[in-house]
C-alpha cells in the first residue's frame, strides 16, 4: 500500500480525516439506488428497452466485482488518498453527466463511470480506517456504515420527491452529484498524505489472498450476505404487492427493511470488536433470515411489518462483515487486498441472487420457492460466518515471502 507521507497527528487533523471518511461513505450508494425509484420515467424519457433497463439494474453488482478487484492495485500505484479523490470525481462526473444526456449508450457508460468510482471507494474504506484509526476499527466502521446506510435510505426516499419538485427525473438522479462534489472537498486536503507509490515490498496481491482459506471464507461469507441483500432490495417490493399491499405501502415496508440498518450499523461493528467470540452474533443475524422469510410465506399481510423488521435486522450483518475485514488483517496493505478480494468475488456471488429470484419466480409462478431457496442459502452464510469469526490473520496464511514483506 502507498505509504502516507505523514499521518495526521493533531486532533483537528484526525477529525478532518474522519469527516472525509463519513462524507465519502454517505455517497457510496446513491449512484446505485437512485435509478430504481424513477426507472419507468428514465425508460420513457430515453426510449430505453426492458432489456437495457435490466442491464442498467445489474451494473452496480458488476461494478462492485470488477472495479473492486482493481482498487488495491490502484491504491498502490496512484496513492490511497489520491485514488479516493479520483473515485469521488468519477462519481460526480458520472452522476451529473447521465442526468443530462439523451443517449441510452452514453447513459449506460456514465452510469458505469459513477458506479466504478463508488465501487473503488467502497473497497478502500476499510483500508482508510485501518490506516488512520487502527485502534478504533469498530467505532469507525460503525460511523461510516451508518453514514452509508443513511445515504442509501435518503437516496431511496428522496429521489422521487426531488424529481417531482423540479419537474423531471433528471433532477431526481442528478441532485446526488452535488452531495458527491461536497464529499470530494475534504479529500483535496488529504491527498498530500500520499508519497511516491511504495514498491513491491509492501504489496499484497489478490492472487496471494486467493491462496488463503481466510480469503475464500471471507469472500463466500460476504457474497452470500450480499446475495441476500440484493435479492431483498430487488424483489421484496414486488413480493409485498403480490401479497396484496398497495404500491405505497409496499415501498414503506421496503423502507422499514433498509431503515433498520441505520441504528444497527452504528451498534454492531463496535459490539463485534468487543466480543471475544463473535460467532454467536453472526449466527443470530444469519438465522433471522429464514425466520423472516418463513413468516412472510405464512403470514405476509398480518405480520408484514414484523417480518420486514426481522429481515432488516438480519441484513445488518453487512457492517459486521466490513468490520471483520479490518480485524482479520495486521496491516493496511493486507486490509486493502482482503477487502478487494472479498468484495470482488463476493459481489460476483451476489449477482446470482436477484437474477435467480426472477428465474425461480418465472418457473414456479410464486414466491415460496424463491424464499425457501434464500433460506437454504442463509445456512451457507451461517457456516461461512463461523469460520471468519474465529481469531486469525490474513498475513499468517500468506506465502512466506509475502508475509515477511508485510510484517
Amino acid at each position: 500500500m502507498t505509504a502516507p507521507a505523514e499521518q495526521p497527528s493533531t486532533r483537528a487533523q484526525r477529525l478532518f480525516v474522519l469527516l472525509g471518511i463519513v462524507v465519502l461513505a454517505f455517497n457510496l450508494r446513491p449512484a446505485a439506488v437512485s435509478v430504481g425509484p424513477v426507472l419507468d420515467e428514465i425508460r420513457t424519457g430515453l426510449g430505453m428497452s426492458a432489456t437495457t433497463a435490466g442491464m442498467l439494474t445489474t451494473l452496480p453488482v458488476l461494478a462492485f466485482a470488477g472495479f473492486g478487484a482493481l482498487a488495491p492495485w490502484l491504491a498502490r500505484t496512484v496513492g490511497l488518498h489520491r485514488i479516493t479523490l479520483l473515485a469521488l470525481t468519477a462519481v460526480v462526473l458520472g452522476l451529473s453527466g447521465r442526468a443530462a444526456t439523451g443517449s441510452v449508450p452514453l447513459f449506460l457508460v456514465l452510469s458505469l463511470l459513477a458506479l466504478a468510482g463508488m465501487a473503488t471507494a467502497n473497497v478502500l474504506l476499510p483500508t482508510l480506517v485501518k490506516l488512520h484509526f487502527p485502534t478504533r476499527i469498530g467505532l469507525l466502521t460503525s460511523v461510516y456504515t451508518t453514514a452509508l446506510a443513511i445515504g442509501l435510505t435518503l437516496a431511496s426516499v428522496l429521489t422521487v420527491p426531488a424529481a417531482e419538485s423540479f419537474g423531471s427525473w433528471r433532477w431526481g438522479i442528478g441532485i446526488w452529484a452535488t452531495t458527491a462534489l461536497v464529499a470530494a472537498l475534504p479529500w483535496l486536503g488529504l491527498i498530500r498524505h500520499d508519497t511516491t507509490p511504495a514498491g513491491a515490498p509492501h504489496d499484497v496481491t489478490l492472487g496471494a489472498v486467493a491462496r488463503t482459506k481466510l480469503g475464500w471464507a471471507m469472500a463466500i461469507f460476504f457474497g452470500l450476505q450480499s446475495l441476500q441483500a440484493y435479492s431483498v432490495f430487488g424483489w421484496f417490493a414486488q413480493i409485498y404487492r403480490d401479497a396484496g399491499f398497495d404500491p405505497a405501502t409496499a415501498g414503506l415496508l421496503l423502507g422499514v427493511i433498509t431503515a433498520m440498518s441505520i441504528p444497527l450499523s452504528f451498534v454492531l461493528p463496535t459490539v463485534t470488536v468487543r466480543l471475544t467470540d463473535p460467532r454467536w452474533l453472526l449466527a443470530v443475524l444469519s438465522l433471522l433470515l429464514p425466520v423472516g422469510y418463513l413468516g412472510l410465506m405464512v403470514a405476509p399481510v398480518g405480520g408484514g411489518w414484523v417480518w420486514a423488521a426481522v429481515v432488516g435486522a438480519a441484513l445488518s450483518i453487512f457492517p459486521v462483515a466490513l468490520t471483520l475485514i479490518g480485524l482479520r488483517t495486521r496491516t493496511s496493505a493486507g486490509t486493502a487486498a482482503l477487502s478487494g478480494f472479498t468484495q470482488s468475488v463476493g459481489y460476483l456471488i451476489a449477482a446470482v441472487g436477484p437474477f435467480g429470484m426472477g428465474i425461480l419466480y418465472d418457473r414456479t409462478g410464486g414466491w415460496t420457492v424463491p424464499l425457501s431457496t434464500l433460506s437454504v442459502l442463509a445456512v451457507g452464510q451461517l457456516v461461512a460466518s463461523q469460520f471468519v469469526a474465529r481469531p486469525r490473520y490474513l498475513e499468517d496464511e500468506l506465502p512466506s515471502p509475502v508475509a515477511h514483506r508485510t510484517a
